[in-house]
């Protein structure tokens, strides 16, 4: 039996990874390297994240982004360089991770986990994709986006084979779309780079928003700025200020707040806007339309889609277009945590988001099951949304995988606050493999991650 199962190859898993196999542990790794980024963004985008601030960990820092970059001949891309307001290709960052896995991680096994279940007698036994199983006495899930991907509900009417409507994460490549009508719902940073690669290659594209207005990422400001500027506005991992760099810095810190102001500020901080260096190609290039919501959808003959949509002022309108892009985000649930055996996620204890719990370490309430990236945002901020997380996250995990390989018997810990006891259970019609009712925040209304940036 191994010590450790990792399941997801992205940044987080890949870290974990790294800092287990420094450690010592024994390990198996299951995922294709940096899937969410080769497999589900298209040619031509940029990370949003800057490229200073996007390093996977590990224990001693010796495979970062500089490092990658270096070895490959190109500018560092570290804060404080010629590269640092550059933004970052996705292909470059996909790159970065398979070269940091080659080099600190054991050898990645690309095979599919179909399932994740606890053994009567201690430790998991994953089923992996042609029949092997693979038994391990503790598991860290890593999935990142792709189990909780949220398409509104009047959208999901149009089916879910994607002809019709699909999500902005279903797309590597969009050359299908080129000479077509396409409607991209959304306002973060996946709408609006979709809707400009779009525009850019010869579709006809418009961006319906329910916000008011767009919002813009300002330009980092310089490194070398005056000290008393630096002090006012500190610079970290996720943007400019004290509050920003609370989030950044202190995900321990912000496990200590009430849950009911981790969710909130898990949802609305660092919420949807898009990068300083995009904002000149949506203006020039795309139609863009605030306040607008879907309230009905329409087969149209040929294949087409007709929307009646709500503005301003209540005034309602009719809009004919051949294909939906929803780039509406993430609704994360314990419902949706595949490849975990549904009864385990059902006996999951939970925030009254509905997200999954979890301890100081990142241990769910299922002894030896650990949780990373963004399905852990309600316990430790909007740092897990970013790529920033990893380290924390690396660290501290291993430090749970540790105690709980040594001391099997130990019960998990949780942040305070109240919990639900069990994470929902009945279906609805999420084009989501795993879904469910959404249990309700404090506020009363479903808790939706709006991106999760990389």
């Amino acid at each position: 039996m191994h010590d450790l199962l990792v399941v997801g190859a992205g940044p987080y898993g890949l870290s974990v990874a790294a800092h287990a196999a420094a450690a010592g542990l024994d390990l198996r790794v299951f995922g294709r390297p940096m899937a969410s980024w080769r497999d589900h963004m298209p040619a031509g985008m940029f990370l949003k994240s800057e490229p200073w601030a996007s390093h996977l960990s590990d224990p001693v820092g010796r495979y970062g982004l500089d490092a990658f970059l270096a070895e490959r001949g190109t500018g560092p891309g570290q804060q404080g360089t010629v590269d640092a307001q550059q933004p970052l290709p996705v292909r470059d960052f996909a790159s970065y991770g398979i070269w940091f896995a080659e080099r600190a991680v054991p050898p990645v096994d690309e095979r599919r986990v179909e399932s994740v279940a606890p053994c009567p007698d201690g430790g998991f036994e994953a089923v992996i994709r042609g029949g092997e199983r693979v038994h391990a006495r503790t598991v860290v899930l890593a999935v990142g986006t792709a189990p909780f991907v949220e398409i509104p509900p009047a959208l999901r009417l149009l089916g879910d084979d994607g002809s019709r409507v699909s999500h902005s994460s279903h797309h590597s490549d969009l050359g299908r779309f080129r000479h077509q009508d396409v409607t991209v719902v959304g306002a973060g940073q996946s709408a609006l780079e979709t809707a400009a690669l779009l525009a850019e290659q010869g579709t006809r594209v418009r961006l319906l928003a329910r916000t008011a207005h767009l919002d813009w990422n300002a330009l980092p400001p310089a490194p070398d700025r005056p000290w008393w500027r630096r002090a006012r506005a500190p610079l970290s991992g996720l943007g400019t200020g004290w509050r920003t760099w609370a989030y950044a810095e202190l995900p321990a810190l912000f496990r200590r707040l009430p849950e009911d102001s981790r969710i909130r500020i898990g949802r609305e901080a660092l919420g949807p806007a898009g990068a300083w260096w995009l904002r000149e190609r949506v203006e020039t290039a795309v139609e863009v339309r605030p306040g607008q919501e879907i309230v009905r959808v329409r087969h149209e003959p040929g294949g087409a889609v007709g929307l009646d949509i709500c503005g301003p002022a209540g005034r309602l309108t009719a809009l004919r277009t051949d294909h939906v892009i929803a780039a509406t985000g993430y609704e994360v649930t314990a419902s949706r945590l595949s490849p975990l055996d549904p009864a385990a996620r059902s006996s999951l204890t939970c925030f009254c988001d509905g997200s999954p719990a979890v301890g100081p370490d990142f241990e769910s309430s299922l002894p030896g099951l650990f949780l990373a990236g963004l399905v852990t945002t309600s316990a430790f901020g909007p740092a897990m949304r970013f790529v920033h997380g990893t380290s924390y996250t690396a660290r501290r995990l291993l430090q749970g995988v540790q105690r709980r390989l040594h001391h099997q018997d130990a019960a998990p810990e949780f942040a305070p606050g109240p919990m639900t006891t069990a994470a929902p259970t009945a279906t609805s019609t999420s084009t989501s493999t795993s879904t469910a009712v959404v249990r309700r925040s404090a506020s009363g209304g479903p808790v939706h991650v709006r991106e999760a940036s990389g």
